[in-house]
């Protein structure tokens, strides 16, 4: 069965609508706080838990993101699957602003993010061949296409560090990588939620076609937001109609990452180490 869904809301989607029987909870982690107190309530009949990613009122960049302890609090309030929803350039010809992207691969072009629960005291490398959970990535799209929007399925999502926007040289240069969109955020999020045994599906809004294009001389928070508020609205509504068909049951195997990923053998973990990172790994240690 599934538990807790997480929503993690990117620029311009700060709250979302129709979110019932609310509570904020500010939730402390030993990686300090996340970015705002997480709503919860429900929605759609579901019960959800949404995260504000940059803090409402976009206060946070990206490059400063506490992403640990994001993914570390939702997981410690029962949350298994999240759903994402982040802004991206376009890259390609075929994918317009106000479009949306369903991406299955990604391309980590970050620079010193903290992006692994384990870089001390425990190893662990988990699998991440495929870093999106296939099972939510086939419901995203099949409802995002019901509701009447342009979806793309499929698609490499390429997060770099920010919070600049990108050179002209850097944006040909990924385009000739065969890089589909550009972000700032989904690859650190991807990561630690496999690390967490979360389930992990981004829904990418598409607000430019980043410097690369002919029509575009440059790239501004001012555009991107302009499209932005009218991506908003749509991605809200793909959201809350996710929720009505979330699948109850799922055979991805995203929530047991950790079983054949841990090095350390439990007889050298110190108890710290063990308490500090238990919600991620106790289930393996109480055996």
């Amino acid at each position: 069965m599934s538990g807790l869904i997480g929503i993690i809301g990117g620029s311009g989607f700060y709250q979302i609508e129709g979110l019932e029987e609310v509570e904020d909870r500010a939730v402390e982690t030993p990686f300090g706080p996340p970015s705002d107190a997480i709503r919860l309530g429900t929605l759609e009949g579901r019960r959800v838990a949404f995260l504000a990613r940059h803090g409402r009122g976009h206060r946070i960049p990206p490059s400063r993101l506490n992403v640990r302890a994001n993914i570390y609090a939702l997981k410690t309030l029962g949350v298994d699957a999240i759903l994402s929803v982040s802004a991206v350039g376009s890259l390609r010809e075929h994918i317009h602003p106000r479009s949306f992207v369903v991406p299955d691969q990604l391309f980590d072009h970050t620079k010193g993010r903290a992006s692994t629960f384990f870089d001390e005291g425990l190893v662990a490398h988990v699998s991440f061949a495929d870093p999106f959970c296939p099972v939510l990535r086939e419901v995203l799209v099949q409802v995002g296409r019901e509701a009447g929007e342009t979806v793309h399925d499929g698609g490499t999502y390429i997060c770099i560090e920010g919070p600049q926007f990108s050179t002209r040289a850097e944006s040909h240069c990924y385009r000739a990588w065969g890089m589909d969109v550009i972000g700032m955020t989904a690859a650190t999020e991807a990561k630690l939620a496999r690390e967490a045994e979360i389930c992990y599906v981004t829904l990418a809004a598409v607000t430019d076609f980043d410097v690369w294009h002919p029509e575009h001389d440059q790239v501004t928070a001012e555009m991107v937001i302009a499209t932005l508020q009218q991506n908003v609205a749509a991605a809200q509504r793909i959201v809350r109609a996710v929720l009505r068909k979330f699948p109850e049951t799922r055979s991805c195997s995203c929530r047991e990452a950790l079983r054949t990923a841990l090095a350390t053998h439990p007889d050298a973990l110190s108890e710290a180490m063990k308490q500090r990172l238990w919600p991620l790994v106790g289930k393996y240690l109480s055996g």
